[in-house]
């Protein structure tokens, strides 16, 4: 006897009674299985592209400027001032270092300066950075297309082509920079461009103006002080776990901070995306219940006549609505996992050849700092959660042949 009082030769009998079903008409069961094989494949392909988005923007943004943790000056981050910088301490960044899933920890002096070459000046954020730790983080070694190579640099400025074509600066030439050190003192020196940047994105080709760290420390007078350490990590859901690790190992006078509470803002922009993307796929789902409720309706009306034989032959209306439910859980779980599979070679594919826009819509993401290509996740969530979203309507589709089965066939 099974748990539910049903015999176990009975219950093996109601699944070969069910799969014989299945496939005495293929036709009609390859028609139901593509309808959720398809539902699944699309709904995968949306619910990608908005995990890619996010990934993207964050990445982005947080992977080019604050990382996913960051340990600075307490009120550094509210008032941006060399005055808040810290010692460094290499024994810190090497516990930092040594914890779980932390891929890169990177010492950083920002501040801003006026630079200048001949009449033209401009102002930019100065970033002095160690350059193979910088490089391991934001890969910004292999945006350099004229000047020094990332592991010959050793002075003088790297700076975005966008700012070298307003100064009508080349590598080799020599800029004027005038700024404030720590604690109030004069900061100014001849720096000499040793590289020149190019990034896809303008407002950071217009920008980029990056140090080595021990020269940024002499010119701004804050020798071995930094203003932050900027910490990647390998899973970003694992921020507040690491930012709670890192606030015991940093000592008195400093902050930590997650990307999430340094830029709010970017947090709105994904809320907003995930906001369209819900609404997107609600329209999709309703879409999708019908056109699979249909394909029920289509299949049930056909065996009404199946179904008064069997009953006449006296098999019980229960066990026969046990049998569509059977039915319907095989076709729901075989159309779904089709899906996956099917869905999975296009997604990895698009994830590695991202699509490349163009027109009004690269503009908009150019002008958020984004690269304009079209990502795709191959988070195994994206397919196992659309995957049981759309089985499940087609298992609640069910319900309506157990309907016809107790109710209809009474007469």
């Amino acid at each position: 006897m099974a748990s539910d009082g049903t015999p176990l030769a009975t219950r093996g009998l109601l699944l070969r009674l069910a799969w014989r079903n299945l496939w005495r008409n293929p036709r009609r069961t390859l028609i139901a299985c593509a309808s959720i094989f398809f539902a699944v494949f699309l709904s995968v392909l949306i619910s990608s592209t908005q995990v890619g988005q996010n990934q993207l923007l964050i990445d982005t943004v947080v992977g080019s400027s604050t990382g996913h943790v960051q340990v600075h000056g307490q009120a550094y981050w509210e008032k941006r001032s060399l005055d808040q910088s810290m010692p460094r301490d290499p024994v810190l960044e090497q516990r930092i270092a040594a914890l779980h899933g932390v891929d890169h920890v990177v010492p950083r002096l920002e501040t801003v300066a006026l630079v200048a070459r001949g009449t033209v000046t401009k102002v930019v954020p100065v970033f002095g950075v160690d350059p193979m730790h910088e490089d391991g983080m934001t890969g910004f070694g292999k945006r350099i297309v004229r000047g020094t190579t990332i592991t010959a640099w050793k002075d003088g400025a790297l700076i975005g082509a966008g700012l070298a074509r307003m100064l009508g600066a080349s590598a080799g030439d020599t800029l004027v920079m005038y700024g404030q050190g720590y604690q109030g003192v004069t900061a100014a020196g001849l720096i000499h461009v040793a590289g020149i940047l190019e990034y896809p994105i303008p407002d950071m080709n217009n920008a980029a103006f990056f140090l080595t760290l021990g020269e940024a420390q002499g010119i701004f007078a804050a020798e071995g002080r930094i203003t932050s350490l900027a910490v990647m990590l390998a899973d970003q859901e694992a921020c507040n776990a690491t930012a709670l690790d890192m606030r015991g190992l940093a000592g008195a006078g400093t902050e930590v901070m997650t990307w999430r509470e340094l830029m709010p803002e970017l947090v709105q922009a994904i809320d907003v995306n995930n906001g369209g993307t819900v609404v997107m796929l609600l329209i999709l789902y309703i879409v999708i219940g019908f056109g699979i409720f249909s394909t029920v309706v289509m299949m049930t009306t056909e065996r009404r006549k199946e179904f008064r034989m069997v009953i006449s032959l006296g098999m019980r209306r229960g066990r026969l609505a046990v049998v569509t439910v059977i039915e319907a859980v095989w076709i729901a779980l075989t159309g779904a996992m089709a899906g996956i599979a099917g869905s999975f070679p296009l997604v990895l594919w698009l994830h590695f050849h991202p699509v490349v826009l163009g027109g009004e819509y690269a503009k908009v993401m150019l002008a958020y700092g984004m690269e304009p290509v079209l990502p795709f996740s191959v988070d195994p969530v994206v397919f196992w959660a659309q995957g049981a979203i759309v089985a499940g309507l087609g298992i609640v589709s069910s319900v309506y042949p157990v309907f016809v089965v107790r109710q209809a066939l009474k007469n």
